[in-house]
């Protein structure tokens, strides 16, 4: 059973030509996927179209399409200033038409689930860079979607937090396990992460080659000295190395 799939897309932007593909790729019902490539490959664009953003120039996207199924967090936070940070991850159920008291509590329970309690009423800009992102998540967690995507949600945080935000979104995972895919440019978080690490080439992206992490999810204490982390980490570096020769 596949959560969404990408059958032979190719993506064509005016005045920049070919963006992506062809690229063909299936994401498993509860899989944890990560995309990797190099800078302007078309990771992002990937992404968009399995969450519905945009369209295929040419190929087939499926995924599932039932109002709260898919989720996306991006790179920034994307909170609206005005809202508090209950009513920010509130919103998507009451635009859903869920009554607003029901939505507003079970916002709370998200946040709480994030490690947010007690900010329901609090501003986006007086939460930090993690708590913002961990709002983020909180939203789009909160519809407890069948396919959820990550695009370098991390990105702009530092080693800590990273590694802290990572370690919350597998055990956010392991209760609902719905299909994650995520983009990154961290081979490590990457390895930490994923199941499975899809490598493309240079723009217009191609499938490089795929890495699998045989280790449990969520990771245990010290995964990242497990030489399964270190083999994975090193077999995505050779395949990035391989993809930006062939996208030459």
């Amino acid at each position: 059973m596949s959560a969404a799939a990408l059958e032979e897309v190719e993506v064509d932007y005016a005045g920049r030509g070919r963006a992506l593909g062809p690229l063909s790729l299936t994401i498993g019902a509860g899989e944890v996927v990560a995309l990797v490539g190099p800078s302007g490959c078309g990771k992002s664009t990937a992404l968009r179209l399995l969450a519905g953003l945009e369209p295929a120039t040419r190929g087939q996207v499926r995924r599932a399409a039932g109002r709260g199924e898919t989720s996306v967090v991006f790179q920034a936070p994307t909170l609206a200033p005005w809202m508090s940070a209950g009513a920010n991850v509130a919103l998507p159920l009451e635009l859903a038409g869920l009554p607003r008291a029901e939505a507003r509590a079970r916002a709370v329970e998200a946040l709480s689930r994030v490690g947010l309690a007690g900010t329901a009423d609090s501003r986006p800009a007086q939460l930090s860079g993690g708590m913002a992102m961990r709002a983020s998540l909180a939203r789009a967690l909160v519809t407890q979607p069948r396919l959820l995507m990550l695009d370098e949600p991390f990105a702009a945080l530092d080693e800590i937090t990273r590694r802290t935000l990572a370690d919350d979104v597998l055990a956010l995972w392991s209760q609902t396990r719905p299909a994650i895919v995520f983009v990154t440019h961290n081979v490590e978080e990457a390895a930490y992460m994923a199941q499975r690490i899809v490598v493309l080439t240079r723009g217009p992206g191609r499938i490089a080659g795929e890495v699998r992490v045989e280790a449990p999810l969520p990771r245990p204490a010290g995964f990242r000295t497990w030489p399964v982390f270190t083999e994975a980490a090193e077999a995505v570096s050779a395949l990035l190395a391989q993809g930006v020769e062939a996208g030459s």
